[in-house]
């Protein structure tokens, strides 16, 4: 039998999240650094996972752990590691630490809450990218609705309990769309193969369902994934709880909660409907650009800074979906490169910005200007995070951003060609943000604003320099992938099409 590293990863947040509540004389660490210990711990696992991961095994998945859960129904809890979740757990892992560092200040007097709640998000987070069973990850989407729902209504703002409500009701409602859906797909696959089975691998391989089944049930899937990314139309939750949740919250919620919603797209809605999916494909691309568009001009309008950053988030999401859904390898892999950006730099701005903030217990744009000469660490960070959030060549994001829109216009050239007008904007909204906030003529409520200590500076670089990195030098991450893609495209039978010629008649 294999070493359990995949259980190991999963265990480690949830015992420290049981260690905070273990009387202080029994252990000699304070609640603080009993979060962090955990967190760090979970990453030396993963680096341990990532590092004896083999990009040229052609096994589905790798590091299993199986047991039997409720065999009645065929259900058992399975981990298995693939590249795509390989990437994602190593984002989760790296964002967690960094999030209880640049935290600090967050829920004093209710501290030991709040980190056990980031725990139970990072624990959720791992064990959703980690489920190669249907029910197991069913349960665990659930689940993690939890421990964001209590971040946002006892430590947000003062609207916390309205936008709780929201992201709770939004996200159930996906979930019991997608509950629905599970149930039927059980029973389609009862019949089929004449056992139950959730098993992921077995749900891909062996199903050969008629055209109207797989629809409705790509549909009740979709939904869900859809709402958790979120994608246009459903986003309207995500703006509201980014407003009102604090800026570490909305790390660990945009920038590795809502990849679940693309993740399940990719990793189960592709292998298990492939029939559906592309012949939906088409509907889900054009959604996908006009998210891309319409979340970039109403960025523009946003007068606070933290839904300014959530409809950046959303037009993002929206390259993603368009990179999974060309099927194409570069498109795919691009998405799986452009979440892992997109976590790095969403981290980068909304905790950069947390630190201004705090401050000001402010987040309107307005009320900030001129604080380059009086935060000049600050600025440069939030500069760089703006810039790798615009894909700026040598930047995560433009890796992610080329292959993606390289990826889909192998197979949709007009809906590509409308989708990089969103690059012109995010230059504008992004720059038009950082010159509002930092350049000008200095405001006169922001004079008392202190810059960046080196603690604070030490606990932002990593992302600096992950998105720098990945910028220059982003095969690892396309290595990693690039199995996982291999596989997904012989799962769904689409070869990547040939280079597109233009025919040039001469006389």
């Amino acid at each position: 039998m294999n070493f359990p590293w995949l259980l190991l990863i999963v265990l480690t947040p949830l015992i420290g999240t049981l260690l905070l509540f273990v009387p202080k004389r029994f252990i000699p660490f304070s609640d603080k650094q009993i979060a962090l210990y955990s967190s760090l711990i979970t990453l030396i696992f993963v680096l341990v996972v990532a590092f004896i991961f083999d990009t040229s095994s052609t096994a589905l998945t790798q590091f299993d752990v199986s047991y039997d859960w409720i065999p009645i129904f065929g259900i058992s809890f399975h981990l298995g590691l693939t590249g795509i979740s390989l990437v994602l757990i190593g984002l989760t892992a790296v964002l967690t630490p960094i999030v209880l560092l640049a935290t600090e200040h967050e829920g004093m007097k209710k501290r030991k809450e709040f980190l056990m709640w980031i725990l139970l998000v990072e624990a959720s987070a791992l064990a959703v990218f980690l489920a190669r069973d249907l029910f197991l990850f069913y349960v665990v989407f659930e689940a993690m609705l939890v421990p964001i729902f209590f971040l946002v209504g006892r430590f947000g703002g003062p609207r916390r309990s309205a936008a709780a409500l929201k992201f709770i009701l939004f996200g159930l409602a996906g979930g019991l769309v997608m509950l629905a859906a599970l149930i039927w797909l059980y029973f389609v696959g009862a019949t089929q193969l004449g056992r139950g089975t959730f098993s992921i691998t077995a749900l891909s391989n062996e199903l050969n369902m008629d055209v109207w089944t797989e629809r409705w049930l790509f549909l009740g899937f979709f939904f869900a994934f859809a709402l958790k990314a979120p994608m246009f139309p459903g986003h309207t939750w995500l703006p509201d709880t980014a407003e009102q949740a604090t800026p570490g919250t909305s790390t660990m919620l945009i920038g590795i909660l809502d990849k679940v919603g693309t993740y399940g797209m990719l990793a189960i809605l592709l292998p298990i409907f492939p029939n559906a999916s592309k012949e939906f494909a088409p509907i889900i691309i054009g959604l996908a650009v006009f998210g891309v568009i319409y979340a970039a001009l109403v960025a523009m309008a946003q007068k606070d800074m933290k839904r300014t950053f959530a409809f950046i988030s959303i037009s993002h999401f929206g390259f993603i979906v368009m990179g999974i859904f060309s099927f194409t390898s570069i498109g795919m892999i691009g998405s799986t490169v452009y979440m892992v950006a997109h976590g790095l730099s969403t981290a980068a701005l909304f905790l950069t910005a947390g630190y201004l903030i705090k401050q000001k217990d402010n987040s309107l744009i307005n009320s900030f200007g001129g604080l380059t000469k009086i935060a000049p660490v600050m600025t440069g960070i939030f500069l760089i995070a703006a810039l790798a959030s615009i894909a700026l060549p040598g930047m995560a994001g433009f890796v992610g951003e080329f292959m993606v829109l390289t990826g889909t216009f192998q197979r949709y050239q007009i809906p590509t060609i409308i989708a990089t007008f969103g690059i012109i904007l995010a230059a504008i909204y992004m720059l038009w943000l950082y010159q509002r906030v930092f350049t000008g003529t200095e405001n006169k409520e922001t004079k008392n604003i202190v810059d960046l200590n080196l603690k604070q500076t030490l606990v932002l670089s990593p992302l600096v320099l992950l998105t720098v990195l990945f910028g220059f030098y982003p095969a690892p991450v396309i290595k990693i992938a690039e199995s996982a893609i291999s596989n997904t495209m012989l799962q769904i039978g689409q070869t990547d099409p040939g280079p597109i010629i233009s025919k040039v008649e001469t006389k």
